[in-house]
């Protein structure tokens, strides 16, 4: 029988300020990842003060968002959505995105993505495969 490998202190973390352009009011605290012996995906939990937002963004992976606490709106290119405590959001790959803030209390998610290593190259092997093949049949 295996053992928990990990429990971690979520709150009990110093939160990282996110600092990459287009973000504001917004913390960042990895709990688990590839350095506590996560071999595929990493989790973490965002932390967004009112009229805080992510980056305006996208990437190579999906991810996966369940919010915790608070209310805001998620930005795509296909407009706005909101979500409140208790919702799950699916982030697929290469889709653009931002989480906003709107409420007058901190919005808490917790987030997971694949981790850099075999997970990721996977994924972006296959979206290259994917890519020559619709490229092969254009022609």
């Amino acid at each position: 029988m295996r053992e928990v490998r990990r429990i971690i202190d979520a709150y009990g973390m110093t939160p990282d300020t996110v600092t990459e352009d287009g973000a504001s009011k917004v913390t960042i605290r990895q709990l688990i990842t590839a350095d506590t012996q996560a071999p595929n995906f990493a989790m973490r939990l965002f932390e967004l003060q009112p009229g805080g937002n992510t980056p305006y963004h996208t990437h190579a992976w999906e991810h996966e968002v369940f919010i915790l606490r608070g209310q805001g709106e998620i930005v795509t290119e296909e407009g706005l959505r909101p979500f409140k405590a208790g919702d799950a959001v699916l982030v697929l790959p290469e889709e653009k995105h931002q989480f906003r803030n709107n409420g007058s209390e901190a919005v808490n998610f917790i987030c997971i993505i694949p981790i850099q290593g075999k997970c990721l190259d996977a994924m972006e092997s296959v979206r290259d495969q994917l890519a020559a093949l619709k490229g092969s049949k254009a022609k």
